[in-house]
């Protein structure tokens, strides 16, 4: 009797002394939780934003990409790659804008980027379409997160590694859009011909020439142009005074994705003559 009770008052004084262990979540795993989350909403911010400021660009042989960079009235520029524009014949092109709409547009051929590879569109309309923020390219350092979107030209179906089916994407219109996130791989002293110096880890394919490249704040820091592992190899990948990279940098460089800085052609922007003196608020606000 007196050894059960002993044990029974062991017992209850041992399950009051040792109080179950509840797992709460401390501040370091708060915090944590705190800026995936964050995270994970700014991009679906810069995403959602790259979605309405990106424009898809039709020619009678071609496809491209576009950034809607300023509005005068009823009238919109777009900011694109130079071989886009001339991939057309007949210079005819079409906008696709991000509410489903086809516009016409005309080539400002009068805008002189020298040996940049960009050029400007404009067309008129009179829905409302967002304008791109301008960001400062110099800011950029590697490592730093960057987002790229456009539209892809080809939808490829793959089984492993293998390619077994691919499908020209002209008439998906806005389903081709494309958005990816990367890193900024090497920004060169000296800019590549046509004027990339942002080489970048994105997936940028053909199609997405003369789209936008974003920072963290969704951005416009750079323009979408030359593809990793170019098939011109070596050739591809020449410094503007003419000169290669060393075999050790071509290798390093090849794995990249490259952007024209928007600074650099902020700095052509400020000698276009009237004709496309409707982009210089949006270019050359601080």
């Amino acid at each position: 009797m007196i050894t059960s009770f002993l044990g029974g008052l062991l017992s209850f004084f041992h399950s009051q002394s040792i109080p179950k262990v509840e797992h709460r979540p401390n501040h370091t795993d708060n915090l944590q939780l705190q800026l995936i989350s964050n995270r994970l909403f700014q991009e679906q911010s810069v995403e959602e934003i790259a979605k309405q400021v990106t424009v898809r660009i039709l020619t009678d042989s071609g496809l491209g990409s576009g950034a809607i960079i300023a509005r005068q009235g009823q009238t919109y520029t777009i900011l694109t790659n130079h071989h886009v524009v001339t991939s057309s014949l007949n210079q005819a092109y079409t906008v696709l804008t991000d509410d489903g709409q086809r516009h016409q547009a005309q080539w400002l051929q009068s805008s002189q980027f020298g040996t940049l590879d960009v050029a400007l569109l404009q067309f008129t309309s009179n829905n409302s379409y967002r304008v791109v923020k301008i960001g400062d390219s110099k800011q950029l350092s590697v490592g730093n997160l960057i987002y790229a979107s456009g539209f892809p030209a080809w939808h490829f179906t793959r089984e492993g590694n293998k390619i077994t089916a691919l499908e020209d994407t002209r008439h998906w219109g806005l389903r081709a859009f494309r958005f990816t996130k990367g890193r900024v791989g090497m920004l060169p002293e000296q800019a590549l011909s046509g004027g990339y110096q942002i080489g970048y880890s994105n997936d940028v394919v053909e199609g997405m020439s003369g789209g936008p490249v974003f920072n963290e704040q969704a951005e416009l820091i750079g323009i979408n142009g030359m593809l990793k592992y170019p098939l011109q190899d070596t050739q591809a990948i020449v410094f503007v005074d003419g000169t290669a990279p060393s075999e050790q940098l071509f290798q390093q460089m090849e794995t990249l994705s490259w952007a024209i800085p928007i600074n650099e052609i902020h700095y052509q922007i400020e000698t276009l003559n009237g004709e496309s003196a409707v982009i210089e608020n949006e270019l050359l606000r601080e």
